[in-house]
């Protein structure tokens, strides 16, 4: 693994530091008026969610960690363990539900997800940036209010609540946005 030095890192870069895997959240570089420049770094450990605020010099090597990333087909849940398969060799792997957090729900069946390995450990699961849902309750349309660029609440067919322009009705497919969690147009 090739090693950076301190002021080489950036936002989104996975490192090795103190026997574990971290992402760097934010980047911060700060050259005061005494002393030598360095990055403050904010991290996020991928195997347990930690944070922890860091300097690193740029005399400071750092080992920067790449991520193999392999696309996989989600088949089915059980007991909290969602059921990936990998569509070239078909080998089946489990991986804890709460991986997706908030967006689990987003998960359809026969849906490929990108999983990001580091050596056979599964560190993360990547929903695609847009998923197909329908609307299965609403408030009707009042007319009228189409003028102004408001919204109103909706739940989709997976249980989650989203605000959603008012053209939209009950039984329509829209596309939301799986990171931002949000309508992002109509299927």
């Amino acid at each position: 693994m090739p090693k950076i030095n301190g002021n080489e890192i950036r936002s989104g870069n996975i490192l090795e530091h103190n026997d574990g895997l971290w992402v760097a959240v934010k980047v911060d570089h700060v050259k005061p008026g005494k002393g030598g420049a360095f990055a403050q770094v904010e991290m996020k450990n991928l195997r347990n969610g930690s944070k922890l605020n860091e300097r690193f010099r740029s005399a400071d090597k750092v080992e920067r960690v790449r991520l193999e990333q392999k696309d996989q087909q989600f088949l089915f849940e059980t007991d909290g363990m969602l059921t990936f398969m990998d569509t070239e060799s078909y080998e089946q792997i489990e991986l804890p539900a709460d991986l997706l957090g908030e967006r689990r729900p987003f998960l359809q069946d026969g849906m490929t997800a990108q999983i990001e390995y580091y050596e056979s450990e599964a560190l993360s699961v990547s929903l695609p940036q847009k998923v197909t849902c329908t609307v299965t309750e609403t408030e009707p349309v009042v007319k009228g209010q189409t003028a102004s660029k408001s919204f109103k609440p909706a739940l989709l067919d997976n249980g989650v609540r989203i605000m959603v322009p008012p053209f939209i009705n009950v039984d329509e497919a829209i596309i939301v946005d799986t990171e931002s969690m949000e309508y992002s147009e109509r299927a």
